[in-house]
């Protein structure tokens, strides 16, 4: 701006003058500035005389008469604005009609004056830029929120993008769960109304699947695999031939009609089919035909081997029927029952007239089928047939336990078959050891068990070796009544009822106990007319022979007819049968504790004079055993109430409680008395020996020795002596030796006293001759008598043959 003209030549004066011009050049100054100040003004005030005052906001002023909005703005009347009234509004670009071009996937988003384009939510910017101004600018994508971030969905649950989000759902075979419905849990496609497999075949869920195999004992059909659900099945019928070795015409012709219903098999017909094979059955059994002419071995591992296949067909064949159950009765007798059930659990009962059965639906379900269970029962009467005169094998703690009741071992049994032969089978083949045992409740011929007899729950067991066998491991009795016993048993197989005779003696021991016994009759009969009749022997030796001999007699012979006790109770009979045992041999033992009283007289103390006199020795013979039975039987009566005499298996005394040592307390102190004394009489007589001829020689020394040793050791009973140390009464070799020793003591004492002796052989040609009516000679008498007189010295050994 310039400033007025006027001020120049003072200005110019001013800055010439000195001090003073100092002075006033600041005055001047000052007064400069205020009309620099008032010349503004005057600018300003010329300005506002061009423009409008009352342009609104948001607008410029045009001139003294218009505004204009600013860029995003405008009124009613457009961009210019001439009235005071009007103002200046923002233009919504984003806004319909929308003039302002995004693009794809993006929002328009208005601003004062001013607009911005966004990405739509699930689309972001290819580089990451939240804004820009037009289409050009849009490269807005999908955002996949399944590759941002993996694990968005919970549990087995997928995710899957979608336009501009994500949705999370269950894979296939799965749902949501309406307990959890953010959780997927699998969906058993085997239990919806839709079946999906085959009707051949059965379903079988797995996690978020399923499979369609072929029941038990089905096959797929060629070309079919097993597991799809396009797969089908068809029946896999076992084919039977012969067991190696076997060779059986009416066996084949069996397997052949099997093989035929296996060819013409359809599972609408599956009952049909179960009943031809059960009269193809009844057909071989009742009438065997070469069959009976195998040997045991033989017949036993066809019965082995009908079993198991029976078995496995009719398991197939049952799985195959369209029915849940089924019961046929054959004209022959023979049954079956057949129960299948989806899925089954609790308790099933299966019944017949043969047998009952109770078990669990698990145990028939198996833990890894999944299919339908299955229980079935087949009773036929004819299979005892090919089982007759099978063995038994118990159970070792079963034998134990019969060993110690029967108190002697258990050498097998004989068996007979009281019910028919029950075979069960169910669709778990695993059943050698059961979860939970199964009852059963047979109908069978009701016998009752007699002594040695039992009923026993037994099963079949198939063997390499003898063709198969009956067994009790795993099969407890619970109880018989009404031609029914209840059975338990831990596994499945084929079972029966049997009567089992128990073989608790040896049969060969047995032999020889009677066969031994009845010679000693014999022979101590022989014994008791040479002592009665033949004179010359006649003494107190041969008084103490006689009555020993008439001991054993009646003992042995009430032993004999006697000892076994006949019915279960303990009667008078065999009460009085123990105890007139008691007597006879404890008299017996008692005559030969005299037997050696007289060896020791005539031995030991050869000089000191003879025995004991007769009445002593029938006082000690008859009165002791008599005393000591009195007292055992009074003491039976007050102490025992009279069951001390009577074993529960033979007319005997009782162990049990003891009893029987009224008898084997007075055996073992006679025993040891004797025995003592037989070992001092084989010392003195070899003494004696040597004393009286010591020119005899060794060999004829050592025989009469032997020959008198071997008189005494039976005279006296030391032969009872090894019954001492038979504690164990397995021990065969003591059990044999005690029983031939003293079973064939008569026979010994007839041999040595008798047979032995010149004297009674003598007698004996006598007797001889008067029967065949020859004349008897004396020279053998006076031969005899003069050897006699020569060998006076050896008396003693004589006497004691």
């Amino acid at each position: 701006m310039a400033l007025p003209q006027p001020l120049l030549p003072v200005l110019a004066a001013q800055i010439m003058g000195g001090t003073r011009f100092r002075v006033f050049l600041v005055l001047q100054a000052l007064r400069l500035l205020t009309l620099l100040e008032i010349e503004s003004g005057n600018i300003a005030a010329s300005a506002s005389t061009a423009c409008a005052r009352w342009c609104p906001p948001n607008s410029s002023c045009v001139n003294a008469t218009a505004c204009r909005c600013h860029p995003g703005f405008s009124s009613l009347s457009g961009e210019i604005i001439t009235s005071p009234l009007e103002s200046c509004d923002d233009i919504n670009e984003c806004g319909p009609p929308l003039t302002v071009p995004c693009g794809k996937f993006a929002d328009c988003q208005n601003t004062e004056g001013s607009y911005y384009c966004t990405c739509q939510q699930g689309y972001e910017m290819v580089s990451g830029a939240k804004v820009f101004r037009n289409a050009s600018e849009n490269t807005c994508q999908d955002i996949d929120e399944c590759t941002l971030n993996p694990r968005i969905c919970k549990g087995r649950q997928i995710c899957v993008n979608t336009p501009s989000s994500y949705i999370c759902k269950c894979p296939s075979g799965f749902k949501f769960d309406q307990a959890h419905p953010k959780l997927c849990s699998d969906v058993n496609e085997c239990a919806s109304e839709q079946k999906p497999c085959h009707k051949s075949t059965h379903c079988l869920n797995t996690v978020g699947s399923y499979n369609c195999r072929c029941r038990p004992g089905w096959k797929p059909m060629p070309g079919s695999p097993n597991g799809p659900n396009n797969t089908i099945c068809e029946v896999d019928f076992p084919t039977w031939t012969l067991p190696p070795g076997i060779k059986s015409q009416s066996l084949s012709r069996f397997f052949e009609e099997v093989k035929d219903l296996g060819r013409n098999f359809k599972p609408a017909v599956a009952q049909d089919t179960i009943k031809k094979l059960i009269e193809s059955l009844d057909n071989l059994l009742e009438d065997p035909q070469d069959l009976e002419t195998l040997a045991l071995p033989s017949r036993h591992h066809i019965a082995t081997y009908l079993l198991s296949g029976l078995e496995e067909v009719l398991r197939t064949l049952a799985l195959a029927m369209p029915k849940d159950s089924f019961t046929h009765h054959s004209p022959k007798n023979t049954e079956l029952s057949l129960m299948i059930q989806e899925q089954g659990n609790g308790n099933v009962t299966m019944g017949q007239s043969h047998a009952r059965m109770l078990l669990n639906w698990s145990v028939a379900a198996g833990s890894n089928n999944s299919g339908p269970s299955m229980v079935g029962m087949l009773s036929s009467e004819n299979m005892k047939k090919l089982l007759d005169n099978a063995s038994l094998k118990l159970d070792p703690e079963k034998k134990a336990k019969l060993e110690k009741i029967h108190e002697s071992p258990v050498n097998g049994a004989k068996l007979e078959l009281l019910s028919a032969v029950n075979s069960v089978f169910l669709s778990n083949k695993n059943t050698e050891k059961l979860d939970s045992p199964v009852t059963f409740a047979f109908s069978h011929t009701w016998k009752e068990p007699k002594e040695h007899q039992e009923l026993i729950c037994a099963f079949w067991k198939g063997d390499n070796v003898s063709g198969g066998y009956w067994a009790t491991t795993g099969c407890w009795k619970l109880g018989s009544q009404n031609k029914s016993t209840t059975c338990r048993c831990s596994h499945l197989s084929s079972f029966a009822i049997l009567m089992a005779h128990y073989d608790i003696q040896d049969p060969k021991l047995a032999l020889i106990t009677k066969v031994g016994l009845a010679l000693s009759l014999v022979c101590l009969l022989l014994c008791i007319l040479t002592f009665l009749l033949v004179r010359p022997i006649q003494g107190s030796r041969t008084t103490v022979h006689l009555h020993l001999c008439i001991c054993l007699f009646v003992g042995s012979s009430i032993f004999l007819v006697g000892v076994e006790k006949k019915g279960e109770q303990m009667g008078l009979r065999c009460r009085l049968v123990a105890g007139l045992l008691h007597y006879w041999f404890l008299a017996a033992f008692c005559w030969m504790s005299l037997e050696g009283l007289e060896l020791y007289f005539l031995v030991v103390r050869v000089f000191q004079g003879q025995g004991p006199r007769k009445r002593w020795l029938y006082l000690i013979g008859y009165g002791v055993p008599g005393l000591i039975v009195a007292i055992s039987a009074a003491v039976s009566a007050a102490a025992l109430n009279g069951e001390g005499y009577g074993h529960k298996f033979h007319c005997w005394l009782d162990r049990q409680q003891g009893f029987h040592w009224s008898f084997l307390g007075p055996v073992i102190f006679i025993i040891l008395c004797n025995a003592v004394i037989f070992v001092t009489t084989v010392w003195k007589l070899t003494q004696k020996f040597s004393e009286i001829n010591p020119d005899m020689n060794k060999l004829k020394k050592a025989r009469v020795l032997t020959i008198t040793a071997l008189a005494q050791f039976f005279l006296l009973g030391c032969t009872w002596g090894f019954g001492l140390f038979l504690f164990n009464p397995r021990s065969e070799v003591l059990a044999y030796t005690f029983t031939i020793l003293n079973c064939l003591q008569g026979l010994f004492l007839f041999l040595l006293h008798c047979l032995l002796n010149k004297k009674v052989r003598e007698e004996y040609r006598k007797w001889a001759c008067m029967v065949t009516g020859n004349k008897y000679s004396e020279f053998a008498t006076s031969t005899s008598g003069s050897s006699h007189n020569q060998t006076r010295v050896l008396r003693p050994s004589e006497s004691g043959m």
